[in-house]
């Protein structure tokens, strides 16, 4: 199962995907509810299976099943066809995520795999403006050009990484495109998830979250913002995160008398659409705003790295308003992170970080800025100050937040391996090709 947010790519990869497998000898069908023509085929679970005869016949296939989030009772549909043992695989994609309205998530408990598709990430997008040319070393490209990448880096803080987006040479053709994106999400998504033709309260929500990207929000004041009821408020910030558009973090704390223990910290999956909600869109000039979004940028790309790791992904903050922006626990382990949007000639620890280190005693802390690496000792912690580039590579990002010794060899072999072309790392359609299993049928 494909999910991801819409726009990201998720068509454009099934259908790689179909005629990959086409010209390897696979029987293959595609449908999407999106169209007219093909909802009629999901009316019933036998009337799909009939459609799906005429074209691949009773012999082992491939089926692809498009917007799968606009069936109704989609689990329960999907679980009926899985349960008859037929020869057939099948590809689901959905815009939002497959727990939407329990339609996918216990129905096909044990019987389905995930694959999220975001939008573009920040090396993605490097390697497309770069035609791939540093694609098997960045960090070096990002260490020796400066200007190149500080040119990159503020073209994608302002426009994100839609692929459609990214794909547009001007300015407007580009705000034309998230427009329609944003539109798109509004009016069909969110309109048809929430039974409703007008969606107004929603909008006006995501317009003040995009105002208060990589700040704390309070219920209570968001709910009078919106003009919504508390209920409906914790309702519209579900459907947000389980579509992919934003990502609330939650605070992290062992002191309740002293500590924030509720209000999360808003994040934007893209920038682009958060920056267009605000007004922004590819007009970020102000140093706080270039910040806030900077510190954005970090959380998803920190997101990327940590996912599948075990390790956590909080914020910090006191009552007496010291803040820590990242605290990464894994294990036993915690290990604060600060976001600087600038560039630091000497390493300076600055105080709130100094009360986080004195409370908790982490073995290391670390500031993420724009070009500079160096490292100070406060009492026994190490504190890092790293390039954002740093956090690219894999394997070093993991060794600094996991230090299980044995996970960081295994790391460090699987880095050597790929180097020496002793281990493949897939970039292609192979990849879901073979991580489903399907090449087992040619």
């Amino acid at each position: 199962m494909i999910i991801g947010p819409r726009q990201a790519g998720k068509t454009t990869l099934m259908m790689l995907f179909k005629a990959q497998l086409e010209k390897d000898g696979h029987k293959t069908l595609y449908l999407s509810l999106d169209s007219e023509a093909d909802r009629e085929y999901f009316i019933s679970q036998e009337k799909l299976i009939k459609k799906i005869e005429l074209e691949l016949g009773k012999q082992a296939g491939i089926v692809f099943i498009d917007e799968i989030q606009r069936k109704e009772d989609a689990g329960v549909y999907l679980k009926g066809i899985y349960d008859l043992n037929l020869p057939y695989k099948f590809v689901v994609s959905g815009s939002g995520s497959l727990e939407l309205k329990e339609k996918i998530h216990e129905s096909l408990a044990g019987r389905k795999r995930f694959f999220e598709l975001n939008t573009l990430s920040f090396e993605e997008f490097v390697n497309f403006k770069t035609v791939y040319r540093y694609e098997n070393n960045l960090g070096d490209f990002f260490s020796l050009e400066k200007e190149k990448r500080d040119s990159l880096l503020t073209e994608y803080l302002n426009y994100g990484g839609y692929p459609r987006v990214v794909l547009e040479e001007t300015a407007v053709e580009k705000r034309k495109n998230v427009d329609e994106i944003v539109r798109s999400y509004l009016e069909k998504d969110i309109a048809y998830l929430l039974k409703v033709d007008k969606v107004d309260a929603f909008s006006s929500l995501m317009k003040i979250l995009s105002a208060q990207v990589s700040q704390m929000v309070n219920h209570a004041r968001l709910s009078s913002l919106a003009n919504v009821s508390l209920p409906t408020l914790k309702n519209y910030l579900w459907y947000a995160q389980n579509t992919f558009v934003i990502t609330l973090l939650k605070p992290y704390f062992k002191n309740i008398r002293k500590e924030i223990t509720k209000s999360p910290v808003i994040y934007f999956n893209d920038l682009g659409f958060r920056n267009y909600l605000c007004g922004l869109f590819g007009s970020l000039t102000q140093p706080r705003d270039m910040g806030l979004v900077f510190q954005n940028f970090i959380f998803n790309l920190l997101k990327e790295k940590l996912s599948f790791s075990g390790a956590d992904l909080h914020f910090w903050r006191t009552k007496d308003k010291a803040e820590v922006d990242f605290i990464i626990e894994s294990g036993q382990n915690i290990f604060p992170l600060e976001v600087k949007y600038k560039s630091i000639s000497l390493p300076a620890v600055e105080s709130s970080l100094r009360n986080f280190v004195a409370d908790y005693k982490p073995v290391m802390a670390f500031v993420v800025n724009l070009d500079f690496e160096g490292e100070v000792t406060v009492g026994e912690t190490r504190v890092l100050f790293l390039p954002f580039f740093k956090l690219f590579d894999d394997g070093q990002c993991l060794s600094y937040f996991l230090l299980d010794k044995d996970l960081q060899e295994e790391i460090k072999k699987s880095e050597e391996s790929v180097k020496k072309g002793k281990a493949k790392k897939y970039t292609s359609a192979d990849s879901l090709i073979k991580d489903l299993g399907l090449e087992e049928d040619a």
